[in-house]
């Protein structure tokens, strides 16, 4: 006798399931002609895996025939809850050290927006995280940042330094020459300021890039 999902859940253990087995938990229920574990496979299939699926919204989920809006809205809610584990993972270590650390850090931050987010790291002089403050929200291709907006929390929390960061939706972190030109000025605005900007770390799909081990920063 083939177990459903949910019974093997519950008697095996979540670890034993598969990506779409554990989605087919979370709809709980199929459709007439189609079942849960088929709706699974199929939204892997249109979405391209777990990784489409999380930066996916609600509203695109439920498109798939099937789906609709309740079901949709938990695969979202328990795929949000999974990046939101993630990131308190990350964050028990709050002092940072590198660049990896940094984005070990940030990464359930920015890693599956579809639009580059700008955001920074207010440390301070232990390089001990005081603040995550997002900074600003752009197009898919450029974000808007002011040096008013960056150094306004570092300034207001005392801080003694900053770590920026942002993704590119694309997946390719190499920075662009509004990137550099961007970071180059905040240099310039930190030292003015007496604050230090530690870093510019770009993030994409599965890698990134640090300006300071590139000798920008």
């Amino acid at each position: 006798m083939v177990e459903r999902p949910r019974e093997k859940l519950y008697f095996q253990g979540p670890s034993y399931l598969s990506d779409s087995e554990l989605i087919a938990v979370i709809l709980g229920t199929g459709v007439r002609g189609c079942s849960a574990l088929e709706l699974a496979h199929q939204l892997l299939s249109v979405f391209g895996g777990l990784h489409g699926l999380a930066s996916s919204s609600p509203s695109e989920l439920a498109t798939i025939g099937g789906i609709g809006q309740v079901k949709a809205a938990r695969v979202s809610a328990a795929l949000t809850l999974g990046q939101r584990l993630t990131q308190l993972e990350a964050r028990q270590k709050k002092t940072i050290g590198t660049p990896r650390e940094a984005v070990s850090y940030l990464w359930a931050d920015l890693r599956f927006l579809p639009k580059e987010t700008f955001r920074c790291l207010v440390v301070d002089t232990k390089n001990q995280v005081i603040a995550n403050e997002l900074i600003s929200v752009g197009t898919l291709n450029s974000s808007l940042v002011h040096p008013r907006e960056v150094f306004r929390p570092v300034i207001s929390r005392s801080g003694a330094g900053v770590i920026l960061a942002h993704n590119h939706p694309s997946g390719d972190p190499t920075p662009s020459r509004e990137d550099i030109e961007l970071t180059k000025r905040l240099v310039d605005c930190g030292k003015l300021l007496g604050i230090q900007v530690l870093d510019h770390i770009i993030v994409g799909d599965n890698t990134f890039v640090s300006l300071r081990e590139k000798g920008i920063v």
